[in-house]
Parts: structure tokens; C-alpha cells; sequence
């Protein structure tokens, strides 16, 4: 026989996170489909920062804030060339929000 908990005594994360091998200098990645990759070679420590960081864009792209594909990044409509950004940088707007956000 199941039973369910009303109050369970644990916080449910419907995000899956998955640890890859990542390239050079890429410690996270927040996917379209709802999931985060992050670096296998992370420390512990690390790793969390790095999922808080993430969950942040996750949640940006469910309220239909962030976008992305291969050439362009989206944000609230406005579309940003990858070429000539310096992704992960904190002076942009999205990367901005998840660095605030995910400080410890």
C-alpha cells in the first residue's frame, strides 16, 4: 500500500543535473530541455555554486525571459549575437541576474 506525505521533510528539485566532461574554461551549462551539465572535474563546493548559478538561467527561460541557439541569445525579445559577447560575463543582462542570485 502507498501513502503520500503532505509535508515531505526533503525539497524536491525537478531540475536533473548531470556531470561531463566539459571544454576548457566551462564549469555549467543551462540546457533549453530543462536541464543543467556541469563540469565532472568540479569540487563539491563548487559544483553547488555553479547549479545555483545555472538553476537561475533555467528558471529565466520558464518565465520566457532567456533564449538561446547556436548564433543568438535572447533576452526579453532582444537578440544578442554569440559572436560578440564574452559569454559567462557578469556585464550582461541574464548572466547578471544568475551571478546576484547565486551568491553564496
Amino acid at each position: 500500500m502507498a501513502f503520500k506525505l503532505n509535508n515531505p521533510p526533503y525539497k524536491m528539485d525537478p531540475t536533473p543535473v548531470y556531470s561531463v566532461n566539459m571544454q576548457d574554461g566551462i564549469l555549467g551549462k543551462a540546457n533549453r530541455n530543462g536541464t543543467i551539465i556541469i563540469d565532472e572535474n568540479l569540487p563539491p563546493c563548487q559544483a553547488k555554486e555553479v547549479i545555483k548559478h545555472e538553476q537561475v538561467h533555467i528558471n529565466q527561460m520558464r518565465r520566457g525571459d532567456l533564449d538561446y541557439d547556436d548564433k543568438y541569445v535572447y533576452w526579453f525579445g532582444k537578440k544578442y549575437s554569440r559572436a560578440k559577447m564574452e559569454e559567462g560575463s557578469p556585464m550582461l543582462a541574464w548572466e547578471r541576474e544568475a551571478y546576484n542570485k547565486s551568491k553564496n
